[in-house]
């Protein structure tokens, strides 16, 4: 049962689909997630939709809410999900 299932679904709404991150310095992130999740702690490379690249250090549990356009593969040693 979902008692929400007739509420629209906003950018400060809890996400409902998770999916592992495979950096690429090549193919942006499909989907786009509304966050992402640090499984593993690292550095990760973010690329915004203006091509700007920023590196972002990572503990375990860390919550980024970003909507990265790419996750750059040369840089990044955190290990990813992506919640959307």
């Amino acid at each position: 049962m979902d008692n929400f299932q007739h509420h629209s679904t906003g950018l400060d709404s809890p996400a409902t689909r998770h999916f592992a991150i495979t950096p690429s310095d090549t193919a942006d992130v499909n989907p786009r997630p509304r966050a992402l999740y640090c499984r593993a702690a690292g550095d990760v490379v973010i690329r915004d939709a203006a091509w700007t690249d920023l590196t972002y250090t990572l503990a375990v549990g860390d919550v980024l809410p970003f909507r990265g356009v790419r996750i750059l593969a040369t840089g990044t040693t955190a290990t990813l999900y992506g919640w959307e």
